[in-house]
């Protein structure tokens, strides 16, 4: 088996072969001077048991990885797939970053303050244990802090699957 050179692989071809791995879909957020960032990331998933690891991957180009990289904190909230429309809006660039959780329930975190999702399935709070380069995003590891699930949420999981958001009923 030979591999082929990096680089020879289209954006498009790799984003819609991925696109095949269903994912479950989480808000970020971190604080930096005081105010909330925050971004959709589907690029979260598990790492370690022991000690409990996460692991969430920021593209370089967005202010969320300066912010996350600055404050060494950061949350994650699980949502229901009642929150798409709060899926939606921390996935596009552009937005107010004074103004961005408008309408949106929230609470600050026990342990570090930054804010989660108020209705998610579940949440963690994290310290960046390490960082590592991938390409046009840092991959960026996090200690679980605190973490928390909410019995009374919407069971039914928000997923992203072929570029789409999709619902896995629970249970």
């Amino acid at each position: 088996m030979t591999s082929e050179p990096s680089g020879t692989i289209a954006p498009g071809d790799f984003r819609l072969a991925l696109g095949r791995f269903g994912s479950g879909i989480t808000i970020m957020s971190t604080l930096q001077a005081g105010v909330a960032h925050a971004m959709t990331a589907n690029a979260f998933t598990s790492v370690s048991l022991d000690p409990p690891l996460v692991l969430v991957c920021v593209d370089k180009g967005v202010r969320m990885h300066d912010a996350v990289l600055d404050c060494g904190y950061w949350a994650a909230s699980v949502l229901a797939a009642s929150q798409q429309p709060i899926a939606e809006r921390f996935a596009r660039s552009g937005r107010d970053l004074y103004s961005q959780f408008d309408g949106i329930p929230t609470t600050a975190g026990p342990k570090t303050g930054c804010l989660l999702v108020t209705g998610a399935l579940s949440w963690l709070e994290c310290r960046t244990w390490a960082t590592y380069e991938g390409g046009d995003h840092t991959i960026v590891v996090g200690e679980i802090l605190s973490l928390g699930t909410n019995e009374a949420a919407d069971p039914v999981a928000l997923m992203y699957y072929a570029g789409q958001y999709r619902e896995l009923p629970g249970e």
